[in-house]
């Protein structure tokens, strides 16, 4: 425990994933109704499937890296970037994989 406490004590800090919880519940607040897209709807039933919920999924551990540039945000929040990871620590490698992946971060 004694070891814990001074790794996370010493450790670089960063208040980013605060910022981007911060913001993505302000977006939720002010779009309460935001329909989940179809593609991550679960499709149990024939009904479902023929309303197209599921259709088009891609499961990411399908894919190398088990990644995969999906949109996973209702259409008006689809463009939305809430976590804008800093140049410090770990941070900055974490930077570099989500500029590798996110073709839309790179612009």
């Amino acid at each position: 425990m004694a070891q814990a406490a001074t790794y996370l004590a010493s450790a670089y800090k960063s208040n980013a994933s605060y910022l981007a919880i911060k913001a993505a519940m302000k977006d939720v607040q002010n779009h309460p109704l935001e329909p989940i897209p179809l593609h991550l709807r679960n499709a149990p039933t024939q009904l479902m499937q023929e309303f197209g919920y599921a259709d088009g999924y891609q499961y990411p551990h399908d894919f190398p890296g088990h990644f995969v540039e999906e949109t996973y945000l209702p259409e008006r929040l689809k463009d939305e970037i809430y976590y804008h990871p800093t140049e410090i620590g770990h941070e900055k490698k974490l930077k570099e994989r989500l500029m590798r992946w996110w073709t839309k971060r790179r612009k």
